[in-house]
């Protein structure tokens, strides 16, 4: 099965929480499939949110690309990642005539800091062939950005790779974000979390809730667990493995959603 493969970077990125608070905008720590296909509809000049007809059920970009398989790996400095970029607190002003009528408005964001990630895209079908000769050719419709247009989106790297099919009856180990509700840590790594020398410097474990779906109704984010880890995992037993796309792509085993 053909992969493309590219490094998405960045000096900062900022991917909005939906959640209100008064002060503060946060952000994701990672990229999701959503913000992803947004850089893809960018990409391939798609419309957007503000774009959205009232009788569509989704903006373009989300429509025409949502069956596309994404796998994301933390990466940074050449080199895998523990999954954990710096976050900063960023304050300016914002200064357009509608943000404040009594004057300037105080923004204060949560922006992470130098981000980086190996992408992965299955080349399946005639949208996502589309795409890859563009993001091969360097060719973009509209800029692409990190969750925001203050931070620009670096596309390097570009490789076309053959991913192999993995046995997912063993436990293995992912290289990638994958979906909490399709693997348990595997018994012998849970040992290994007791046992005298376990060294957690070089045993990582990340979790967070992360955009997957939008609702159809509302177009609202529909949060998933996902874990990245360098530890083994296998396969619930209420998981049909026929369901599940792991692939091997370059010596990394990489869980495509």
């Amino acid at each position: 099965m053909k992969i493309l493969k590219f490094k998405l970077s960045g000096d900062h990125a900022f991917f909005k929480k939906p959640d209100v608070n008064t002060y503060y905008y946060f952000t994701y720590g990672h990229i999701h499939k959503i913000a992803l296909l947004g850089i893809f509809g960018a990409i391939m000049g798609y419309g957007g949110y503000s774009q959205q007809k009232d009788k569509d059920v989704y903006p373009e970009f989300y429509e025409k690309l949502k069956h596309i398989k994404v796998g994301i790996q933390p990466y940074k400095h050449g080199q895998a990642h523990n999954g954990y970029f710096t976050k900063k607190i960023q304050t300016f002003n914002n200064t357009v005539g509608y943000a404040n009528t009594d004057g300037n408005l105080i923004v204060k964001e949560q922006w992470l800091e130098n981000p980086s990630w190996n992408i992965y895209m299955i080349i399946e079908g005639e949208t996502a062939d589309k795409l890859c000769k563009s993001i091969i050719n360097s060719h973009s419709v509209f800029v692409p950005y990190l969750g925001k247009n203050d931070h620009m989106a670096n596309i390097s790297e570009i490789q076309i790779l053959e991913g192999e099919s993995i046995n997912l009856s063993e436990p293995i180990i992912i290289n990638s974000l994958y979906l909490k509700d399709h693997f348990n840590m595997s018994i012998e790594d849970i040992n290994d979390l007791w046992s005298s020398d376990y060294n957690p410097d070089s045993n990582y474990r990340y979790e967070e809730k992360l955009p997957a779906e939008l609702d159809e109704e509302t177009n609202q984010y529909i949060i998933r667990y996902f874990v990245y880890t360098n530890k083994k995992v296998e396969l619930k037993e209420d998981v049909n493995e026929s369901q599940i796309d792991v692939l091997k792509c370059c010596g990394s085993n990489i869980y495509f959603f």
